[in-house]
């Protein structure tokens, strides 16, 4: 009986994980409007935590794929995992993986933070507003939930945290 809990508890889990995994796409489609087309997003962080240039089971690539099939447009950083995700998505239209991640930032109508990288940690903000369509930011892993963006100008979500 108790491997039999420990199954239920590990699927229950996975279904968790994998839904989300949709939560960050969810948000932009409702801030967005509903309609990603033609929308540039930029996704800070495409490995599945620091540190790694593992890309395999990432939320971002969640992000990434869901963005795409809605028609819209993603320009990624990260700063070891690059490689792999410019291997995955080769050929592919309306992605680029970028070297610096203002430049992913540049018109961009949101900015996803997915990997909590620390060049991510402290990022100049104002750089980041000039640069940026909308100043619309979703922080996958609150790191900035005590920065008070939205008294910088930003439109502020976290997972789970109303906008500061």
């Amino acid at each position: 009986r108790d491997n039999d809990v420990e199954i239920d508890l590990a699927a229950a889990t996975d279904r968790v994980n994998q839904r989300q995994k949709g939560v960050l796409v969810r948000k932009l489609r409702k801030k967005l409007g509903g309609d990603l087309r033609g929308r540039k997003i930029a996704v800070w962080g495409i490995a599945f935590k620091p540190k790694t240039d593992d890309i395999r089971e990432s939320p971002a690539l969640t992000l990434i794929d869901a963005v795409l099939a809605d028609g819209g447009i993603i320009a990624a950083h990260d700063p070891i995992a690059a490689d792999n995700a410019r291997n995955l998505y080769n050929g592919k239209s309306n992605i680029s993986i970028v070297d610096d991640e203002y430049d992913a930032a540049k018109d961009a109508d949101a900015l996803v933070l997915v990997t909590e990288w620390r060049p991510y940690q402290s990022p100049d903000f104002e750089k980041l507003k000039e640069v940026m369509k909308q100043p619309y930011i979703v922080d996958g892993r609150n790191i900035w939930s005590t920065y008070h963006l939205k008294q910088l100008g930003f439109d502020y979500e976290g997972i789970g945290v109303i906008g500061k």
